[in-house]
C-alpha cells in the first residue's frame, strides 16, 4: 500500500506528507529510510499512527516513493530519495562538500515516531546533517550510513531506552558522529566509525547491562567522556605514532593498551567495554 500527500508552499517548495496508518497486527516496525541529500530530524511525536514522516523539497522533479505493508507480524515501512538527475558529476560533488547550512542540503525531513511501538530504524544518508531524539522511544536496533554527514544522537529528556537495544551503528566515510548520553541507549553493542571526521561519545552514568563499544576514526578527533570511575569500565586503545593520546590519572593500567576504572570488575553484569582505534590524529578521554 503506497500513501502520500503534497502541496506547495509559498516559497516554491514541495511539501510531502507521509503516514502508516496501521495500528495493530505488528509486534515491530521496521523503518528503512534514504536520502541522498538532506537535513534529517528524528523525535517522538505524540500519535496514535506508528510513523509520521513530514518533507520539505526544493527540486519537485525528484520525487520519493514511501511504501508500507504489515507482514510476518512486522510493519515494513520505507522512504526512498534517490537523485535521478544526470547532473554534470564535478557540478554535484562541488554542491555536496561545499554546501553549507540546512540550505545546501536542499530537501528537509522531519521523521516523528510514537512511545508506544517498537522499532527497528536504518537510515542510509548520502550527505547532509541528521539529528535524532530517541528520547521516550523504544528502539530496538538502529544503523545509520552516510557517505558525509554530520549525525548527532541524544535524549532530549531524561527517557532513556525502555527495552534492550540490540546494536547501534553509524558508519560515515566524513563528519562527525555526536553521541550524548550514550548510557540511554541501553544498547548491548555500539559501533561508531568515520574515515574522515570525529566521533564525540560521552556516558553521562553507566549502562544498565553489559555493553561492548567500538569507536574508530581513521583521521581526525575522538573525544570519550567516561562516566564516573566508580561505574565498571575497560578501555582498550588502539592508536599510531601519529596520533595524540590524553587519558585521565584515575584509569589504572591493565598493559600498555588496556585501561580500567576504580569500580571495574572483570564479571560485572554491567561492564562497559570499550575499543577505541584512531590513526592519524588525536585521542582525548575525560
Amino acid at each position: 500500500m503506497v500513501s502520500c500527500y503534497g502541496w506547495a508552499d509559498a516559497h516554491a517548495q514541495l511539501v510531502k506528507e507521509y503516514r502508516t496508518p496501521e495500528r495493530e497486527g505488528f509486534d515491530l516496525v521496521i523503518l528503512e529510510f534514504s536520502s541522498y541529500k538532506s537535513a534529517t530530524h528524528l523525535k517522538r511525536v505524540r500519535s496514535m499512527e506508528p510513523i509520521y514522516i513530514h518533507g520539505h523539497l526544493e527540486q519537485t522533479n525528484i520525487l520519493p516513493s514511501f511504501y508500507h505493508e504489515v507482514k510476518d507480524n512486522i510493519l515494513w515501512s520505507s522512504l526512498s530519495h534517490k537523485n535521478i538527475e544526470s547532473d554534470n558529476l564535478g557540478k554535484s560533488i562541488t554542491s555536496k562538500f561545499f554546501s553549507s547550512g540546512k540550505e545546501g542540503f536542499s530537501h528537509s525531513w522531519d521523521v516523528g515516531l510514537a512511545s508506544n511501538f517498537l522499532y527497528h530504524l536504518e537510515f542510509n544518508l548520502g550527505v547532509g546533517q541528521a539529528e535524532f531524539d530517541l528520547a521516550m522511544l523504544p528502539v530496538s536496533q538502529m544503523k545509520v550510513r552516510s557517505a558525509s554527514a554530520d549525525v548527532h544522537i541524544h535524549y532530549g529528556t531524561d527517557d532513556p531506552n525502555k527495552v534492550q537495544m540490540d546494536t547501534l551503528l553509524v558508519t560515515l566515510n566524513m563528519g562527525t558522529v555526536d553521541i550524548q548520553s550514550a548510557n540511554f541507549t541501553n544498547a548491548k553493542k555500539m559501533i561508531f566509525e568515520v574515515n574522515y571526521g570525529n566521533i564525540n561519545l560521552s556516558f553521562d552514568d553507566g549502562m544498565a547491562t553489559s555493553s561492548q563499544v567500538i569507536a574508530a576514526v581513521g583521521a581526525g578527533t575522538l573525544n570519550l567522556k567516561l562516566p564516573s570511575d566508580t561505574y565498571p569500565v575497560k578501555i582498550k586503545m588502539k592508536t599510531t605514532a601519529m596520533c595524540r593520546v590524553s587519558i585521565p590519572k584515575y584509569l589504572r593500567s591493565l598493559d600498555k593498551e588496556t585501561y580500567v576504572t576504580k569500580g571495574y570488575q572483570a564479571d560485572d553484569p554491567k561492564l562497559l567495554e570499550l575499543t577505541v582505534d584512531v590513526g592519524v590524529g588525536s585521542l582525548k578521554v575525560e
